[in-house]
């Protein structure tokens, strides 16, 4: 029987796993032969000792810390949740760069879309001063004190924020999908160096875009300047993956119809100077243009081969810049969409063009998002409708993050926020999926800072932004079910709090630490429950925190049927020989299932191989204990 270990997902492990896949000549001993992998990658590796890089004090420090596994686990709160037992989505206290990673295994390459509003640095904001030795000790110490802020008098202003912002980056990338995006809110403070970090750990390649917001529109006052804007960071994991929606646009209008429906026309040659007949020779063709058979009273015949009397259309060359254009579309398409969905035109001052009929109803989202709904007032007025009092600092709207995630997401995605603040996010996701019908997931992550006690929050009852956060939930929510009388919609959350292991010894330089997750009885400790054992070991073999769960009571003994069987699990004392015949019950036929008992919970050791032996019979072979 194989003994699971307890580690989150070794990052350093995995990398070296796949150099080795894909350089299996540079192995040496088991070990990476540096020189052999730089004669492997020949010119592509930078000798120099100038070269261009963005580096400051701890960098090194900051990605090593991203890639140590976390000793902590996270701890069920039933009573803080609200549907349990139905909901999808996921609110986690506890500090971001220990959940992100023991959301590793269980979440890696399964998020579409991650938004973070994280501190600007503006030198009153709350910086998270992380701790090598042990972060989840670290951790909570700093929430059972007055949190301080970075101020500018620090000599390490710029470094320790870009310290903390480095490995939880760093972390959440291995959480997208491959056609996953990040976007980040910021202001002027670091979001140049947000920039280049990113540009590091997404890839300059893979760089979309800044949107200008329109934060403040009657200007916050500076002194030299009057400020109106914030920015947000818009990444691709891979651009050549991404796709994106366009925004609705209720009350638009259109000027044509035909059988399909109402429709517009745009140009179909390419407006990117960048593509010409040079660098798009394939996209370089002429159109013929039939002036005498009108498909209606607006539109001509086109072809692709030319005929008696008809008109060579080729692209535009461009009065602005002069560079000959190119069309949209390829022939092969072309010749598919011919006097349906392309067609001729004759524009007011005389010239044929090849025109698309557009159905859109809605636009690209722009790069200037200068609309009152989207400014902190509007956000702040949102959430004080909500609580009927200001009780949170420049909260943002929803109608900004429920932009970005309609232009990012489907249905079905889960959309990640690790500086949840006041949970605008969960507020646009229930939001959205009420106006589409979609059923997106949110999983949230917020370190419980404490609230000062002179404030609004404070005196409302409320001694940590978490409670903040999770009563907006509640109750924005149910307001929405109320307005819209959709009562399917998913306006629950599961609450999970970072704590240290379930385990009282646990140090991560154990050689055999392999071996052993949990050696004795007596190592789990007095104040955790059999639920608290069964989350951590769901992380640790990377199970999703909101997969179905079924208790099966078996003479008062629980087995724990987990996604349908995909994984059963048995924790009790004293287990028999019985149970094992249960668990062979429970197996689905489909596929195979993943057995897992407690190592001291069976009767004798008589008991145990009678075990394995009956469950390999049933076919059954992955059984492992803790």
């Amino acid at each position: 029987m194989e003994k699971l270990d307890g580690k989150t997902l070794d990052l350093t492990h995995e990398n070296i796993n796949a150099l080795k896949a894909l350089f299996p000549e540079v192995i040496t001993e088991g070990k990476i032969d540096f020189d052999k992998l730089k004669l492997v990658l020949g010119d592509e590796i930078d000798t120099n000792n100038e070269r261009y890089e963005f580096t400051w004090h701890g960098k090194a420090q900051s990605l090593k810390l991203a890639q140590t596994p976390s000793t902590g686990t996270l701890l069920p709160d039933k009573e803080s949740s609200k549907n349990w037992d139905t909901t999808e989505n996921l609110y986690i206290e506890g500090d971001n760069l220990e959940v992100l990673k023991l959301l590793q295994k269980s979440y890696f390459g399964k998020v579409k879309m991650i938004y973070i509003d994280p501190p600007y640095n503006t030198g009153n904001d709350f910086v998270y001063k992380d701790d090598f030795r042990d972060n989840v000790k670290n951790y909570k110490e700093l929430t059972k004190q007055i949190t301080k802020s970075n101020t500018e008098i620090n000599g390490r202003f710029h470094t320790d924020w870009l310290n903390m912002m480095y490995s939880r980056l760093k972390l959440s990338r291995n959480l997208l999908k491959d056609d996953g995006v990040i976007f980040i809110s910021i202001d002027d403070t670091e979001a140049f160096n947000l920039k280049k970090i990113c540009d590091e750990i997404f890839g300059e390649n893979n760089f979309i875009g800044m949107f200008i917001v329109n934060s403040s529109p009657s200007a916050i006052d500076y002194g030299h300047i009057a400020k109106t804007n914030d920015y947000a960071l818009f990444y691709a994991k891979d651009i050549s993956e991404t796709k994106t929606n366009i925004l609705p646009e209720k009350e638009k209008e259109f000027k044509y119809s035909d059988a399909k429906g109402e429709f517009n026309i745009y140009p179909l040659y390419n407006g990117n100077v960048a593509f010409n007949p040079e660098t798009r020779p394939n996209l370089f063709y002429p159109f013929y243009l039939n002036p005498n058979n009108k498909l209606d009273e607006n539109f001509y015949e086109i072809g692709l081969e030319n005929r008696e009397g008809w008109i060579e259309v080729f692209p535009v060359i461009s009065r602005k810049d002069g560079i000959q254009r190119v069309w949209r579309w390829g022939k092969e398409k072309a010749k598919q969409g011919l006097n349906d969905e392309i067609v001729g035109y004759k524009t007011d001052s005389g010239e044929y063009r090849v025109v698309q009929k557009t159905r859109l109803t809605g636009k690209v989202i722009r790069s200037l998002q200068l609309d009152n709904e989207i400014s902190t007032r509007r956000g702040t007025a949102e959430v004080e409708g909500i609580f009927n009092r200001k009780i949170f600092p420049f909260p943002k709207p929803v109608e900004l993050i429920k932009r970005f995630i309609s232009i990012s997401t489907e249905s079905d995605d889960i959309i990640l926020d690790f500086f949840s603040g006041s949970a605008t996010s969960a507020h646009a996701v229930m939001q959205l999926n009420s106006e589409d019908n979609g059923n997106r997931k949110f999983i949230l992550i917020q370190l419980p800072e404490v609230t000062d006690e002179k404030s609004e929050a404070y005196k409302a009852g409320f001694k940590n932004i978490c409670e903040i956060g999770k009563e907006r939930i509640r109750r924005a929510g149910d307001k929405i079910v109320e307005d819209t009388g959709k009562s399917d919609l998913d306006i629950g959350f599961k609450v999970f709090k970072l704590d240290s292991s379930n385990v009282k010894i646990w140090d991560p330089n154990i050689e055999n630490l392999e071996d052993n997750l949990f050696e004795l009885q007596e190592n789990i400790k007095e104040d955790r429950t059999r639920e608290d054992l069964l989350f951590e070991i769901l992380l640790k073999i990377g199970i999703p925190l909101t997969t179905p769960i079924e208790e099966v009571n078996i003479n008062g003994k629980v087995i724990y049927n987990v996604g349908f069987g995909a994984v059963l699990l048995c924790l009790e004392n004293e287990i028999s020989l019985e149970i094992v015949h249960e668990i062979i019950k429970l197996k689905p036929e489909d596929f195979d299932t993943k057995v897992i008992f407690k190592e001291t919970g069976f009767l004798d050791d008589s008991v145990k191989t009678n075990a394995i032996q009956t469950l390999k019979k049933n076919g059954i072979t992955d059984v492992r204990s803790v």
